[in-house]
């Protein structure tokens, strides 16, 4: 049984994307900074994908011409779109892995990535302050 040209079409269009999608797009070359940090960049990929098509009926004349017996002539097409958008920096160094967003929105992200450091800078604060009021304890 011969294929339908549909899957052609379909077929032809998934490889285009899978020529242009893959794992490097999305977590991208690795980049090392002369003091040994490694910052990655990562990547959302979005990706939609249709196709369709239809079977027409041939007039007699185009019967004559034809000679495929009771087949019609088929009329199709397909299309894809594919979306790349920055996420942020995986930033490796330090003893530390940190993930940078590139949205100016991520506020909440950074007091989260900023509040163990604050919190053990206080904890020095009230320590070194009791120490210098009470004496070593």
């Amino acid at each position: 049984m011969s294929d339908h040209p549909i899957e052609g079409l379909m077929k032809t269009a998934m490889e285009s994307i899978k020529e242009m999608v893959d794992v490097n797009t999305i977590v991208g070359d690795p980049v090392e900074t002369p003091d040994g940090t490694v910052i990655i960049p990562i990547t959302r990929v979005s990706c939609g994908f249709a196709a369709g098509g239809g079977e027409f009926e041939a007039s007699v004349d185009d019967n004559k011409q034809n000679q495929k017996g009771n087949t019609h002539p088929f009329g199709g097409g397909s299309g894809a779109g594919v979306s790349v958008q920055p996420v942020g920096f995986l930033v490796v160094g330090n003893n530390q892995v940190r993930l940078l967003p590139v949205d100016g929105n991520a506020v909440v992200d950074r007091i989260i990535d900023v509040a163990p450091q604050l919190i053990s800078q206080v904890q020095s604060m009230f320590a070194s302050r009791d120490h210098d009021r009470y004496g070593p304890q």
